[in-house]
């Protein structure tokens, strides 16, 4: 996929490319942009994230948390394609970021991954 489904909600289970369970969605970001239209913003967001920002310091402070160790250019990316952060299923298992390259459908209230969960960059 090119971008964030705009079906994606929190809550909403997802499966690696195994059709493993391994989480549910978090929160997310659609994208930052319109395709073939950059100037016009076309964000969609999580509730969690609803809120506008002057800043990409402050966006990057209230989408992002400081224990997440996500590097500054993977934050940039994920606001500019979108992202998906899951919460891993089981006590000590590591939060991850999906992007949009990472998944491959939505079948009802399943978020499909064309990755393993391996594959996906931990929190």
């Amino acid at each position: 996929m090119h971008a964030i489904p705009n079906t994606v909600h929190e809550g909403m289970k997802v499966y690696d490319s195994a059709m493993n369970a391994i989480g549910t969605v978090e929160t997310f970001r659609i994208t930052d942009e319109a395709p073939g239209a950059p100037e016009i913003d076309a964000a969609g967001v999580s509730p969690v994230l609803d809120e506008e920002r002057d800043t990409l310091a402050g966006l990057l402070a209230d989408v992002f948390q400081p224990d997440d160790g996500l590097p500054r250019e993977m934050q940039e990316k994920a606001l500019r394609e979108g992202f998906v952060r899951l919460d891993a299923d089981g006590l000590f298992a590591s939060d991850r970021y999906i992007f949009p390259e990472h998944i491959d459908r939505v079948e009802g209230d399943k978020l499909v991954l064309a990755v393993r969960k391996d594959d996906l960059l931990k929190v």
